[in-house]
Order: C-alpha cells, then structure tokens, then sequence
C-alpha cells in the first residue's frame, strides 16, 4: 500500500479549513442497543426498558453513522472527507477525550435526542515515524429538557508503520491497585462490539488487514470499548454511583493476543477515582479518571 508519512503546507492549511464545521444528528434512543451491551460486558441488568437511564459512555451505542456501502473506504470506514477532514494518513484511532454528564437530566431510553457536533480544532505535528494530525470534535447531547452530556473527543491520524523504526518506550503501569479486574478480548467480543456501534473499521475484526496493511501483531481492542469497561468497574465497584464526569487518554494499543487488566484507585473522600488498563506485561495502555457526583 502506498500511503503518506507526510504532509505538505497545502495540505495542512486545507485539513484546517475543517475547523469550525459542524453537524447536527437525531436519534431515538432505545433499548435494545442497552440490552445488547449489558449481555457483551457480562451485566446481570438486560432490562432496560422506557424511562431507563443511559449508563455513562453507552451513549455511544447511539447516532452510529449509516454510510451507504459504496462509501466505505478500504479501511472498513467512511470515505474520507465530509464532517471530518479528508486526512490520507492511513492510521486512525480515538485517542481520549473528556465528558461531564447533567446528573440531573440524564439520556433516558423513550427519549427523542439531538447529537451537535463541531470541529474545535486541527493541529498538526511531526512524529518519528512521520506526521501526526490531531482532530479535536466537541459534542453536546440534548433530550426534551435540554443538555444531557457535553463532550471533547479526540482523533489521530498517522502514518503507516515503517520497518524498524524506533518505538515509543512503553509506560509501566501503577501495581497493586485496590480495584481489579482481569477481561479477556477475543475476536467475537470484539465484533460483537463493532457490530453495537456500526463500526466498520477492520482493524477490530480482520486479522489479515491489520497485521498484512496496517502493521499491528493483532486485532486492536477498541479504545472507547477499554474506556468503557474502566467505567463498567466503576459501577461493579460502587452500584449506586452516579458519574459527573469522566476523562480517558489512550497510551498504548491493546491487541486480542492476550488479557486486559482493569484497575482503579478511589480517593479517600471516594469522589475521585483514577482508573488505567495494563497490558499482560504490565504496559500501561489507557489512563482514566471520574470523578462521582
């Protein structure tokens, strides 16, 4: 495959024309999605029905884009361009972001809601292995009686990997944590998660892509997945939890080829609680915080 590790002047000042455009997106929001993802993460609580509250972060299970076939690019994704700029670095992936939810007014299942979506911003950087392109999209979720969830969400686009190039220096992650949990990915959760969120992308299912054309050892644990369970461990931890908000950065990809483990600290006062994800090494892989309402 022959693809970019740089980009020219040009073509950075067009990907940040991008900046400032925006969408605005309906959805139902419904049970069955819920259902679903109770029964992926192994949750006793498939009982969601009208007036149930959106658990934090499965409003992801929601405004799923819905791209005709014949726009699929050969990623597994949209053809680029659109909403998002059309960057042709080949390698993408949701990096972090940050989200503080109206405990008050939370998504409910019944609702009719409204998705506002809006590129904050677009910055370029040179990396070792070529360039970086860091997209910065700011969400707000509405329901009839206003804001439910405000979101930061951020993306990465980078260069194809390159033989024998140097790797960034793995992060050992903080041991003995008082919450633990181990989750084993494997080809069928993972799809089974790409299929909940209309995902595309095939370096969550196909093997042969993601080791023959992107370069990776397996298949790529999806990060808001991993955010997820760091938050499903949360509400093992403290059932009644309500969480105000929730911030996550993706330090290192995580592969099908071996456990996760899940960790979490909570402060003293229990309002706080820092969360990572380590690899079977004991590599850092995603750090997190929530913070309790």
């Amino acid at each position: 495959m022959n693809t970019p590790t740089t980009l020219d002047a040009a073509q950075i000042t067009n990907l940040r024309s991008w900046e400032g455009r925006s969408e605005t997106l309906d959805d139902e929001i419904s049970a069955a999605p819920l259902r679903g993802q109770s029964a992926l993460l192994d949750r006793d609580d498939a009982s969601q029905n009208a007036g149930s509250e959106v658990p934090p972060l499965w409003h992801w299970l929601y405004f799923l884009p819905q791209t005709q076939q014949n726009q699929i690019g050969p990623d597994g994704h949209p053809l680029r361009g659109g909403f998002l700029p059309p960057v042709p670095l080949p390698r993408r992936m949701w990096a972090g972001g940050r989200l503080q939810w109206q405990t008050d007014n939370p998504l409910r299942v019944g609702d009719a809601a409204q998705k506002h979506s809006r590129i904050a911003s677009v910055q370029h950087k040179s990396g070792r292995t070529g360039d970086l392109l860091f997209v910065e999209v700011a969400h707000a979720f509405h329901n009839a009686q206003g804001l439910c969830l405000s979101e930061t969400h951020d993306i990465v686009y980078r260069a194809a990997a390159v033989p024998d190039a140097p790797e960034v220096p793995p992060t050992a992650a903080e041991k003995d944590a008082p919450w633990q949990r181990e989750w084993v990915p494997d080809p069928v959760s993972l799809f089974r998660y790409s299929a909940l969120t209309f995902n595309g992308h095939r370096i969550h299912y196909d093997r042969s892509y993601v080791t023959q054309e992107e370069g990776y050892p397996g298949l790529i644990v999806h990060g808001p997945l991993i955010a997820t369970l760091l938050v499903d461990l949360v509400r093992r931890q403290v059932p009644n939890a309500r969480v105000a908000s929730f911030q996550f950065r993706a330090v290192r990809p995580t592969f099908d080829l071996n456990p996760l483990h899940l960790n979490g600290r909570p402060s003293a006062d229990g309002k706080t609680i820092d969360l990572w994800a380590c690899d079977h090494e004991g590599w850092l892989t995603m750090q997190a915080q929530a913070t309790l309402a």
